[in-house]
């Protein structure tokens, strides 16, 4: 039987065959790819030729496509649609990527020709993107242990699939506990919520009856609007337990282990800890302008935080309550705060902030600022609830994106841009890339609009943010394509694109009544952007503590106990007693996962930086859809992938770095 992986693919655009896979052709499909790039990169090492940006730069580029369009296509639904069979093929996988790019690596033959061309790359007379390509080649290489050998080059081999298999199982975990936890709510304890809640509780129990589970999307509305204390505390409790239940999905002696493996690999690598080797690439360069950002932040954050606490302890004590305000208190009074200081709230919200109303509005503001049109196709996916249209620009295709928005058991939490295909030029041809967002919103009875949170509205916004720098890019190498930027400098175009949603000509059209079909009022536009910075405190301490925990981890010697290390950080920046990182330890996904944003949470608010004052471009032009301000936009960060250095590019668009104030204006946190 012919495996539908390995044949051509007869679909729109190129999309993976998801209508013919079943899980019985991924792992042949696997090794067929494996050993194709293996080949291919066997004939590199070994051509007779003087090696030369063609025969070895161009030609390393191009070897794994197979590997890049089967794992592509498997990852992209692994993550939003798992089951016991494809968390098998993960865990599989998992040695088997880490065994090939340690092989790659530690070939000398092909290490040998790179090496040769950077030694000579001033007689190659290359391009701008040929030479970044090579000088990022390189490093790659010798970031990877290329230079190592013995016994060194052994052990680098080891700590690498291990790590691989530690990412792979912290994931699983995590899943394993948010999936497996329910709150079954009674008629009574419905009575108090939103209809919008009630409904997505209703929806998440099914049959059963109404649940709140620990999808974002529904436990952090219960906590704001539940005013049963005790159930709160159930929820937020089950909520910060993931990974840390002791039992089979215990994820804390993975971190531990983990952490400590990425030191042994820097010290390999000639570096005194992780963070000084993650950080040699990234625009912040040493951990020390990392700290001098956080702490920048941290100060003001956390008085602010301190005296909100104490507003909100008060109305706890008003309520009848003893003792102190818990973290399970905060979102709930922070709420009631906001309906009596705004007179607004998420109830009265989200009827204007529907799912679809959201989208057209993404892609509104995608035409209007980069003339692309979006139409809805048929084609295959790996789940129902997944829709695919197809981007154009000038009546010529640009792109594919298929949206996934609405939490399941089967999918991992948070939200995230991936691809399953890259823009590129290689070879000759155009290759126009294969976008993907995965979002978790509550899902409505059948019939019913989905509703959306601002908070909501936002996230999607977010992720369209990057799948337009994605969907945008143009350039000749797959390697230095879209996103594939310093950590620090990747989220500024999804950030800077969340800017659009408080754009009142943008609400006035797509922020419409799901009943009536009615725009927002433009009193209640008015609330809610006045609000749209209320409770930044509490905000701004969650995310900048997760950063400066995944900092310290990442600094000097890995600590035994990683729970033990995270409480002394926190102990000794004074972490306000009713608030809780946004990421503890044994959930803390984007640092344990994999090493995307080890020793680079702190990203958020590098990018932040620069996204408050990327959209202050706008406001100087005097029009937030100035098309000057945004042809700049694309020219020099949208399309541009990691052509330059990201700071490079980032000064070409706006003339000049900006400094931490923009981000403290932004968050409403400036003195």
């Amino acid at each position: 039987m012919t495996n539908p992986l390995l044949a051509p693919w007869d679909t729109p655009f190129g999309l993976p065959p998801y209508d013919l896979i079943e899980d019985a052709h991924w792992m042949p499909a696997a090794e067929a790819v494996l050993s194709e790039a293996r080949e291919a990169i066997e004939a590199i090492a070994a051509d007779p030729e003087a090696p030369s940006f063609a025969n070895t730069i161009a030609a390393l580029e191009m070897a794994d496509e197979g590997l890049g369009r089967v794992f592509g296509a498997f990852y992209a639904m692994a993550g939003a649609d798992s089951s016991p069979a494809r968390q098998a093929l993960q865990r599989d996988f998992a040695p088997m990527l880490s065994a090939h790019t340690s092989w790659v690596i530690g070939n000398r033959e092909l290490f040998d020709r790179i090496d040769a061309l950077w030694l000579a790359r001033e007689t190659l007379d290359l391009g701008p993107e040929e030479a970044r390509v090579l000088m990022l080649t390189h490093r790659r290489f010798v970031r990877a242990g290329a230079k190592l050998e013995g016994a060194e080059a052994e052990r680098m081999a080891e700590i690498r699939a291990r790590l691989s298999v530690l990412g792979t199982q912290f994931s699983q975990n995590l899943l394993k506990d948010e999936s497996s936890w329910t709150l079954p709510l009674s008629e009574a304890d419905l009575a108090d919520l939103p209809e919008g809640l009630r409904s997505a509780a209703r929806a998440a129990g099914n049959e059963a009856g109404p649940v709140i589970t620990l999808s974002r999307s529904l436990v952090v509305p219960f906590l704001q609007y539940s005013p049963n204390r005790a159930l709160r505390r159930q929820a937020f409790e089950a909520w910060i337990a993931r990974g840390m239940n002791g039992g089979e999905t215990d994820n804390r002696a993975i971190a531990a282990e983990t952490l400590k493996l990425r030191e042994e690999r820097a010290k390999l690598l000639g570096h005194d800890d992780y963070a000084s080797w993650k950080l040699e690439t990234e625009m912040a360069r040493t951990p020390e302008a990392v700290r001098e950002l956080l702490q920048a932040v941290w100060t003001p954050a956390r008085a602010a935080a301190n005296a909100d606490a104490a507003i909100y302890a008060d109305m706890l004590h008003a309520d009848g309550h003893e003792g102190p305000l818990e973290p399970w208190d905060w979102r709930y009074y922070a709420e009631a705060r906001r309906l009596t200081e705004h007179e607004i709230d998420d109830g009265t919200l989200k009827p204007y902030l529907q799912l679809d109303r959201m989208i057209e509005a993404a892609f509104s503001v995608a035409h209007r600022l980069f003339g692309i049109e979006a139409r809805e196709i048929e084609a295959p996916v790996y789940h129902p609830d997944a829709r695919t249209f197809e981007i154009t620009r000038g009546g010529e295709h640009l792109a594919v994106f298929v949206g996934d928005w609405f939490a399941r058991p089967s999918k991992r939490s948070g939200a995230w841009c991936t691809t399953m295909r890259d823009q590129h030029r290689m070879g000759g041809q155009e290759v126009r890339p294969l976008v993907l967002n995965v979002c978790n919103f509550a899902k409505p009875d059948e019939g019913a609009p989905a509703l959306l949170s601002f908070d909501d509205a936002r996230t999607l916004f977010h992720e369209f943010g990057h799948a337009l720098h994605q969907m945008l890019s143009d350039v000749t190498y797959e390697s230095i394509s879209g996103t594939s930027v310093a950590r620090d400098f990747v989220e500024l175009p999804s950030q800077l694109f969340e800017h659009w949603l408080e754009v009142p000509q943008v609400l006035r059209e797509f922020a419409t009544h799901a009943e009536t079909g009615a725009p927002m009022p433009e009193a209640l536009m008015e609330k809610m952007l006045a609000a749209a910075n209320f409770d930044q405190g509490f905000a701004t301490v969650e995310q900048a503590s997760s950063a400066i925990v995944d900092l310290e981890f990442h600094c000097g010697a890995a600590p035994a106990d990683p729970m033990q290390r995270q409480a002394e950080v926190l102990e000794a920046i004074g972490m306000p007693r009713a608030i809780v990182m946004r990421h503890a330890t044994p959930h803390f996904a984007h640092v344990f996962s994999g090493d995307g944003y080890a020793a680079g949470y702190y990203s958020y608010l590098w990018s932040e930086m620069m996204d408050a004052d990327a959209f202050e471009a706008f406001r100087e032009a005097g029009d937030p859809f100035d098309a000057e301000t945004a042809r700049k936009l694309e020219a020099h960060v949208l399309s541009r992938g990691g052509s330059e250095e990201a700071g490079l590019l980032y000064e070409r668009f706006r003339g000049a770095m900006p400094s931490v104030e923009a981000l403290l204006r932004g968050r409403g946190l400036a003195a």
